[in-house]
């Protein structure tokens, strides 16, 4: 049975200006420095947001704007394994959807959702480039083909869900 993970320390401010210090010089820096957060920290935390607001003249809303339209951003830490869906239309027409909202159902998940042995977590993704061997998934950066309802099973036992 997976434990379940232990709290993460909240982020350290000093890092954070540095991260924010380091990138704040290159032309467009939010995007660098939303990536920079993610890698340091494992998502983009709260705590960086009015400081990133203030370096970069940025209102906060305009900040959550941008980190929730780029899917690969987190506001919270991600489960130990990232499952992502493709949501593309050769997965769908393969039966993506099905897999999808089966696999949500089962974990009693929404869209970046984390199972609560904090083994999982679900992201959508709009294309995996694996169209011929549809329906795809990836976990953990490996893209998976033909995945079917027991191919899904094994992929989320194998990730502890």
């Amino acid at each position: 049975m997976t434990q379940p993970t232990a709290p993460v320390a909240p982020p350290d401010r000093a890092e954070i200006d540095a991260i924010i210090a380091a990138h704040s010089g290159l032309e467009g820096p939010l995007l660098p420095i939303l990536h920079a957060l993610q890698d340091a920290f494992g998502h983009v935390p709260q705590a960086a947001l009015a400081p990133l607001a203030e370096a970069l003249r940025v209102t906060r809303a305009e900040l959550h704007g941008v980190i929730s339209f780029y899917h690969d951003f987190r506001e919270a830490p991600a489960g130990r394994h990232v499952l992502k869906i493709c949501r593309a239309e050769a997965c769908q027409a393969m039966g993506g959807a099905a897999l999808a909202e089966d696999t949500l159902r089962r974990l009693g998940l929404d869209w970046h959702g984390t199972t609560g042995n904090g083994a999982v977590t679900v992201e959508p993704v709009y294309c995996l480039g694996l169209c011929a061997c549809a329906p795809a998934v990836m976990v953990d950066g490996r893209v998976h083909g033909r995945v079917d309802a027991a191919r899904m099973d094994a992929l989320l036992a194998e990730a502890g869900a």
